[in-house]
């Protein structure tokens, strides 16, 4: 398993990385969207049926195409990321933290001491024990996995400043919908309330060394969100494809 992680480089050095939700457990999914020149393949445990089981052959297939594979998982559970880690996934994405507390939480579940409690064992992440002292493998799996949080609920906003702050803290991950939920405006996708949060989220997180990222519906949208400042922008497996049937379906002359 390889050691380095090249969307953590790219948001690192300033650059962006586009990716695709799959909520789908299907490694030839990943293997798609991998050819088709995408970034990064981030599973969706959270919103999709994709189990840890589900998760290690479509991690294999992103490997096999030379993609990163990240997860969402459903909670801010140590021992749920630990499984999705020990299986060998680059990134963690952890909805729902409204709190300093529940961020620094999400943060060390992915890190090994001293930079976290991710729990230490022998396995694939250590290439079965033929890779080398766990000692000198334990520093460059921390800095490998990419920690991203989700800011979706109004309720967080007041902590802005301190969630942005979170140590090793790699990316802080917009949530549209579910933010405009906690606002009273369920379904109302671009709101200009909403909105205005999520520019004062980009206007507050510069200069403060982690990337932002959200999702975005098709190129026009992700232009957008990149032109605002967001680093990292996820469409979404079902979306992309109802969009291509429908396009393809409407240009049938019959």
């Amino acid at each position: 398993m390889r050691l380095n992680n090249p969307v953590k480089e790219t948001l690192r050095g300033g650059g962006s990385a586009i990716g695709v939700f799959i909520p789908i457990p299907s490694p030839d999914v990943v293997e798609i969207v991998a050819l088709a020149g995408f970034d990064f393949a981030l599973l969706d445990a959270e919103h999709g049926r994709i189990s840890p089981d589900d998760a290690y052959p479509m991690i294999l297939a992103a490997e096999a195409r030379d993609v990163p594979a990240l997860v969402r998982v459903g909670e801010n559970d140590r021992q749920v990321v630990l499984k999705y880690l020990d299986l060998g996934v680059s990134g963690v994405m952890i909805p729902q933290t409204n709190t300093p507390e529940l961020a620094r939480a999400a943060v060390e579940a992915m890190r090994y001491a001293p930079a976290g409690l991710r729990g230490l064992a022998g396995g694939r992440t250590f290439d079965y024990g033929q890779g080398g002292p766990m000692s000198e493998r334990v520093p460059a799996i921390n800095d490998r996995v990419l920690s991203i949080i989700q800011f979706e609920h109004i309720d967080a906003l007041p902590h802005l400043d301190a969630l942005l702050e979170t140590p090793g803290l790699d990316v802080f991950f917009v949530g549209p919908t579910d933010l405009g939920q906690s606002m009273g405006y369920g379904g109302q996708v671009g709101h200009p309330e909403v909105e205005a949060v999520i520019q004062q989220v980009a206007d507050t997180a510069k200069g403060r060394g982690v990337a932002l990222g959200i999702v975005a519906a098709d190129a026009e949208q992700t232009n957008r969100r990149l032109r605002q400042g967001f680093q990292m922008v996820v469409a979404n497996v079902p979306a992309l494809l109802m969009r291509a049937s429908r396009e393809m379906l409407a240009a049938i002359e019959r």
